[in-house]
C-alpha cells in the first residue's frame, strides 16, 4: 500500500513540475524513430524539497535510497506509455531506464562529504554533495548504458523478448552490464547478448581536490614532500564535457567503491555546478578614508599602496616599483570569463633572490588561486595511463592551469631546461596549451588534440648575480626570449619609509572584481604611445622591435593602475604610469630612444610625507606632457607615418 502511494505521490509530482509533459515529449521520439531499442532512457529533474513537500516518504527514498525510488518512477512511466500508448515497441518495464538528476540536497551536514575526511561512506549508495577543484581528466570513451540478452535455448520462452534487460547502476563496472556467464532464471542455459541492441553512451573520469589542499601549493610545505588525496568523478551521458581543468565545481553524486586494479572510492555524479569566487561588497573604511584624502590625484592612492605593502617581508618605502608592479599584477586577475589577454605576467631581475622569492611567495598567498609551482611536477599538462582500465588517457593539469584565475609563480627561470622554457613562450604568446595525444602509443586508431586557455599570469624572476660567464649568457638569452612575452623588472632599492602595516587581502579581492572600461583620451593615448614606439624602434632590416602583444600589455598595465585605484574607468593618467612602466622594460632591452625614461620614473623622490606625493605628481605631471608630445610628433597622423602605417 505504501508503495502504491508512493507511486501516485510520483504522478503528482511529474504533472505538477512539468516532467510529464517532458516525459511524453520523449516518448513521442523514441515511437517515431525508425531504430529499434532494448532500453528508453529518461532523464526526470527532481527538486527534492518541493517532492518532500508533497511526499515525506517519496522524498525520504529518493535522498537515501535513489536506486529505489528510480524503480518507483519506472513503474510509474511505465504505466503511462501503456495506458496512452506512447511507445508502441515497448514491452517490459525493465526495458525503462530512469535517471533522476537532482537540483540540490538540503543544506545539512548529513549530505555534504568533505574530502578531508576519511573515510568516506561508499556503503550507503545515496546522494552527497561535494566541492572540489579539476587537476585531472581522461578523454571521452563510451560504456554500455543498456543490453538485451536472450536465452540460448531456442526452446526456453525467454530466448525471444525482452525479459533479459540489464542497465548501467551507480558504481558498476562494465563488466556488471555485459558479461557471458549470466544463466536463465527459467531452464538455467547460459545468456547471450543480442548485440545489435546494445546502447552505448560517453563517459569521462574526472579527479578533483578539495580547495584546502591548494595550501600545499602556496609556499606552507616549506619545500618539503607533501602529498594530498584526490577524489575520482564518473561523469556519463549529458555530464560529458562539462567540467574544465582548473575550476571549481559542486558535485551531487553517490559515492560508490570501484574495484580494478586497485579498489578506490569514487563518485558517480548526478548533477555538476560551477562554483563562483565570492565578491566582497566593499573596502574598509581606513581604505575609503584614504581613497578620500587622495582623490585629487590619480596616482597618489597607488603609491601609498605600494609604500605600504608588504612591510612584513621589506621596510616601507623599499621596493616600491617592484610592489606596485605585483599589486597591479594582482588585481589584474579575475575568475569572469574575460579575454586571456588582461593577464600581467612579470619577469623581475635581481642579484637579490632570496628577497625576490619571499615577496613573490608572500603576494600570491594574498589570493585564492596563487600557485608556487613544485620543481618536480610539471608546469603544463602532461599524459598518463588511466589507472582504472578504461583505456582513456588521463591529462594531469599541471601547476598552470591549476593557477587559472591567479598567479603561477614558476621560481627562477634559469631553472627549467630549454624545452619548458620553449613551451613557456608559446603559452606567453597564445593563452593556451594544445596537448597531443598519440593514438598508437594508448591504444587508439587515430591521434587527437586537445587545446585548454592559459587563464593565469605567470611571475619569475633570473639571478644576474652568476659567477659563470656561462651561465650569464644563458640568462642574457632567457632575458632577450621573455622580453616579448613578459613585463620586465629591473629590482633595485629606494629609501626607507616609517609607516603602518597592512595587508591589503580583501582590497586585491574588490578590486580585481571591478569592470574598467577606456576612457576616450586614455584610449588614444595608449593607441598614439603604441603606434608611436613601435614607430622609432624600426628599422628596415629587423623591421619592429614591437610585437603586437606589447599593445596587450599596455592596455592590461593601464586596466590595472585603474584597478587598483578603485576606479571602473581608466584616464589617461593611468595611460602614462603604463607607458612609463613599458618604456622602463624597453630599455632594459633595447636602449633608450626620443622618449627618454628615467629607471625611477615611476617612483622620482623618497616618499616620507605628503609633500614629497606632491612633487612626484608635479614630475608625473610634466612626464605626461613629454609623453603628449611624443605621441604628437611621432604618432598617428604625422608626417613622418605612412598612409599604411
Amino acid at each position: 500500500m505504501s508503495n502504491l502511494k508512493m507511486k501516485e505521490a510520483a504522478l503528482i509530482y511529474l504533472d505538477r513540475s512539468g516532467g510529464l509533459q517532458k516525459f511524453i515529449d520523449d516518448c513521442k521520439y523514441y515511437n517515431d524513430s525508425k531504430q529499434s531499442y532494448a532500453v528508453y532512457r529518461f532523464k526526470i529533474l527532481i527538486n527534492p524539497s518541493d517532492v518532500v513537500e508533497l511526499d515525506a516518504k517519496l522524498g525520504n527514498h529518493i535522498l537515501h535510497q535513489p536506486l529505489k525510488a528510480a524503480e518507483v518512477f519506472q513503474s510509474v512511466c511505465f504505466i503511462a506509455v501503456k495506458t496512452l500508448s506512447l511507445i508502441g515497441q515497448l514491452q517490459t518495464e525493465t526495458q525503462i531506464n530512469i535517471v533522476l538528476k537532482l537540483s540540490h540536497l538540503p543544506p545539512l551536514p548529513s549530505y555534504s562529504l568533505d574530502l578531508c575526511e576519511f573515510p568516506l561512506d561508499y556503503t550507503s549508495q545515496r546522494f552527497y554533495v561535494m566541492q572540489g577543484i579539476v587537476i585531472a581528466m581522461t578523454t571521452v570513451t563510451k560504456y554500455t548504458q543498456g543490453a538485451r540478452f536472450l536465452c540460448s535455448d531456442e526452446a526456453c520462452p525467454l530466448s525471444k523478448g525482452f525479459q533479459y534487460i540489464r542497465v548501467h547502476v551507480p558504481g558498476a563496472t562494465e563488466s556488471a552490464t555485459i558479461r557471458n556467464d549470466f544463466l536463465c532464471d527459467l531452464c538455467a542455459s547460459s545468456l547471450q547478448e543480442d548485440r545489435k541492441f546494445r546502447v552505448l553512451g560517453d563517459k569521462q573520469i574526472v579527479e578533483i581536490i578539495t580547495t584546502k589542499a591548494l595550501h600545499a601549493f602556496q609556499g606552507y610545505s616549506n619545500n618539503q614532500p607533501f602529498r594530498f588525496q584526490s577524489l575520482t568523478i564518473f561523469l556519463r551521458d549529458e555530464s560529458v564535457n562539462k567540467m574544465n581543468m582548473g575550476n571549481e565545481y559542486k558535485i551531487i553524486g553517490i559515492p560508490t567503491c570501484v574495484k580494478t586494479s586497485q579498489t578506490a572510492v569514487c563518485i558517480e555524479a548526478n548533477s555538476i555546478t560551477f562554483c563562483n569566487s565570492k565578491v566582497p561588497s566593499g573596502i574598509s573604511d581606513n581604505f575609503k578614508c584614504l581613497l578620500s584624502l587622495t582623490s585629487s590625484s590619480c596616482w597618489k592612492f597607488t603609491a601609498i599602496l605600494a609604500n605600504i605593502f608588504a612591510s612584513q617581508i621589506t621596510p616601507p618605502g623599499t621596493y616600491n616599483l617592484l610592489k606596485l608592479c605585483l599589486l597591479m599584477s594582482l588585481v589584474q586577475i579575475t575568475d569572469r570569463n574575460k579575454e586571456l589577454e588582461d593577464c600581467l605576467d612579470i619577469l623581475i631581475i635581481t642579484s637579490d633572490t632570496l628577497l625576490a622569492d619571499r615577496l613573490l611567495n608572500f603576494s600570491i598567498n594574498l589570493i585564492p588561486r596563487g600557485i608556487r609551482h613544485p620543481v618536480s611536477t610539471e608546469i603544463f599538462p602532461t599524459l598518463s595511463r588511466n589507472k582504472y582500465g578504461t583505456g582513456a588517457v588521463s591529462i594531469q593539469a599541471g601547476s598552470a592551469l591549476l593557477a587559472k584565475g591567479g598567479i603561477c609563480f614558476i621560481g627562477d627561470l634559469a631553472s627549467h631546461k630549454k624545452d619548458k622554457l620553449e613551451q613557456l613562450q608559446s603559452v606567453l604568446e597564445s593563452r593556451s596549451i594544445t596537448v597531443y595525444i598519440p593514438g598508437k602509443k594508448f591504444g587508439e586508431d587515430i591521434d587527437q588534440q586537445m587545446t585548454f586557455p592559459v587563464q593565469c599570469s605567470f611571475w619569475s624572476f633570473v639571478d644576474m648575480d652568476s659567477s659563470s660567464r656561462r651561465n650569464a649568457q644563458k640568462i642574457n638569452t632567457l632575458i632577450g626570449q621573455m622580453v616579448r612575452y613578459m613585463y620586465i623588472l629591473l629590482l633595485g632599492f629606494c629609501s626607507e619609509l616609517r609607516s603602518c602595516h597592512c595587508t591589503p587581502a580583501w582590497l586585491l579581492a574588490f578590486a580585481k572584481n571591478l569592470n574598467v572600461e577606456f576612457s576616450l583620451e586614455a584610449e588614444r593615448m595608449i593607441h598614439g604611445y603604441y603606434l608611436a614606439s613601435r614607430r622609432i624602434r624600426t628599422d628596415s632590416i629587423c623591421g619592429s622591435k614591437l610585437s603586437a602583444s606589447a599593445l596587450k600589455y599596455l592596455v592590461s598595465l593601464s586596466e590595472a593602475h585603474a584597478r587598483l585605484n578603485l576606479r571602473n574607468e581608466v584616464r589617461k593618467e593611468d595611460v602614462l604610469i603604463a607607458a612609463l612602466l613599458f618604456e622602463t622594460s624597453l630599455t632594459l632591452k633595447y636602449g633608450a630612444t626620443v622618449f627618454c625614461v628615467a629607471p625611477n620614473a615611476v617612483f622620482p623622490f623618497e616618499l616620507y610625507n605628503e609633500e614629497y606625493l606632491e612633487q612626484r605628481d608635479l614630475y608625473l605631471t610634466q612626464c605626461q606632457q613629454q609623453l603628449e608630445q611624443f605621441i604628437a610628433t611621432y604618432g598617428p597622423g604625422t608626417t613622418i607615418f605612412s598612409s599604411d602605417e
